[in-house]
């Protein structure tokens, strides 16, 4: 089976660049997909509400209109669905989705983004370490974990274009990059770089500098699974000429 993964920077905006066409092409067994900005289930397209073959799930966000979201098409129904850490003021943001299948124990996030202010890093590094602290959690009772989402950072200097310019920018400041560091300390792989060590492979670009065709990008989006779980990843892509988002689609293969 595969597992898609793609923040599509607003979800009505995507759906008029051909969001549909790419759900009935790929036909991905699972996609998750983040930074919807639905602030209210009436706003959720009828067509993605139950698309022909799946299932879905949605964690929206109870904070402010038009802000973050999660959403999850599945084909298998999992054995559970839960949105979020049990942390209020994380879990209000809609950012989490947990589901569980027999196998395994997917996580579809969408990370803050520290750039706003000292106050929004300090809440972005709080969140990490609550995920690192539930995802440990769930790894000690014996799960596989496979997370896919927007880290929003950039860990290491292959995975941004211009490395200088941007390390005293969030999304790839030292502290931020540590955490991933630490996350990997912990056990958990990232699964892309297992199969693809080469450079110049992105999954984000800034629409306002037209970086996208001078691939000058950053790898913010992961698949990061759990040590105990490494052996069922058969391959791990990104998808850079799907269109439609200041971001691309990434996936894994199980």
């Amino acid at each position: 089976m595969n597992i898609i993964s793609w923040n599509v920077n607003g979800l009505r905006a995507v759906m008029k660049k051909g969001f549909v066409d790419f759900l009935k092409k790929d036909k991905p067994d699972i996609l998750c997909i983040q930074e919807t900005k639905l602030s209210e289930e009436s706003q959720i397209p009828a067509k993605l509400k139950e698309p022909n073959g799946y299932h879905s799930y949605w964690s929206l966000a109870s904070t402010k209109k038009g802000y973050s979201g999660v959403a999850v098409f599945t084909k298998l129904e999992p054995r559970k669905v839960s949105y979020g850490f049990g942390i209020e003021k994380f879990d209000k943001e809609g950012r989490i989705i947990v589901a569980e299948y027999d196998d395994f124990v997917l996580m579809n996030i969408y990370f803050p983004n520290g750039k706003m202010s000292e106050a929004r890093l300090n809440y972005k590094m709080d969140f990490y370490d609550a995920f690192l602290e539930f995802s440990n959690k769930l790894k000690k009772q014996g799960k596989k974990i496979i997370v896919c989402g927007d880290y929003n950072t950039a860990h290491k200097e292959i995975d941004i274009a211009r490395p200088r310019e941007n390390e005293k920018k969030s999304g790839f400041l030292p502290s931020e990059r540590a955490w991933i560091d630490k996350y990997i300390s912990n056990g958990y792989v990232d699964i892309f770089r297992e199969f693809h060590p080469e450079p110049n492979q992105y999954t984000y670009w800034d629409m306002r500098t037209g970086a996208r065709a001078r691939n000058i990008g950053w790898r913010i989006d992961y698949f990061f699974v759990s040590d105990n779980a490494v052996k069922k990843i058969k391959d791990a892509f990104i998808l850079p000429k799907v269109h439609g988002s200041d971001h691309c689609p990434l996936g894994i293969e199980l």
